[in-house]
């Protein structure tokens, strides 16, 4: 069964058009997620799922989705506030969103077997889309196997600024053993730099693994993420601003032995654009690509123009 690939771009509605997550760097005007469609639909995925908002969803879905439309099979679902388990009552006052794990959940209608889940304006590159592709394949619908692609953070950092990590925790076997969030990474000349809210500072080796949010399921993370997410709802329903996030529950899927993580190294590089200064590099990574063969201009029949 080819995979599916489960886009999360409902974020991206106040930065539709023009700004610098959609804006074109490739050679042809190409954005990040146009890589990722083209990397997935090398790699053998069979499906493309965008995960957006009702608000921008006629030009979400003719200004991108519709240039993929003859090369893989795409659909659309909707992360809406009011979109919700049965379990869960609308909170009419709720403006902000219910964070990835809400996302991925919104996802189910189009998703029936093995699937990966990737944020919509970040670059993983061919290798990680291959790998994650291959594990897929081998574990099809076996209930709790999963997997990560990770990243060494130095790779994942920018000079203009801290970012924010998923820092692993892995074990001899490659099995991920839990995902820390830090807030305020930096890096300096004897390791990458951690601050905390308290002002404390961690020193993390540059090679350390982090999740960029590139993770694979069997259809069963569906299920228990519907568990997951109406168990944090009733305990933050009232909460103007708790988000429940995808690898909080995964770590709970992997506390209580419902599933394993298997980490995919990656060859290939991560890129970003965390702030408008990176925008620079991502362009001369992506044009240095494009001269060496390892992806053809245009990348799809008809780019975004900047």
């Amino acid at each position: 069964m080819a995979p599916t690939l489960v886009v999360m771009a409902a974020g991206m509605g106040s930065r539709f058009g023009g700004t610098k997550q959609l804006a074109g760097v490739g050679p042809s005007g190409e954005t990040i997620l146009d890589y990722s469609v083209h990397d997935a639909i090398s790699a053998g995925f069979g499906k493309v799922v965008f995960v957006i908002r009702k608000a921008f969803a006629d030009a979400f879905e003719q200004g991108i989705g519709a240039r993929y439309s003859h090369q893989i099979d795409v659909s659309y679902v909707y992360q809406e506030l009011d979109n919700l388990p049965a379990r869960c009552t609308p909170d009419p006052d709720r403006t902000k969103p219910w964070g990835t794990a809400h996302a991925v959940w919104c996802a189910r209608p189009e998703v029936s077997g093995p699937f990966a889940v990737i944020n919509a304006d970040d670059f993983y590159g061919q290798d990680a889309f291959a790998q994650m592709a291959a594990c897929l394949s081998t574990v099809g619908t076996e209930a709790g196997q999963y997997a990560m692609v990770a990243f060494e953070v130095d790779a994942t950092l920018s000079p203009f600024g801290s970012v924010s990590r998923g820092v692993c925790k892995v074990d001899a076997a490659r099995n991920l053993v839990e995902v820390t969030e830090h807030t305020a990474l930096i890096r300096s000349d004897f390791g990458v730099v951690s601050t905390f809210a308290d002002a404390s500072t961690e020193v993390l080796p540059f090679d350390t693994l982090v999740s960029m949010n590139f993770w694979g399921f069997t259809p069963d993370f569906l299920e228990h993420t519907e568990d997951f997410f109406v168990q944090f709802y009733s305990a933050n329903h009232a909460s103007s601003k708790a988000e429940c996030y995808l690898p909080s529950a995964v770590t709970h899927l992997m506390q209580t032995g419902s599933a394993t993580v298997k980490v995919l190294g990656t060859s290939g590089r991560w890129f970003g654009l965390t702030y408008p200064e990176d925008r620079d590099a991502v362009v001369c990574a992506l044009a240095a690509y494009t001269e060496q063969g390892i992806y053809p201009s245009p990348l799809v029949g008809e780019a975004l123009n900047d």
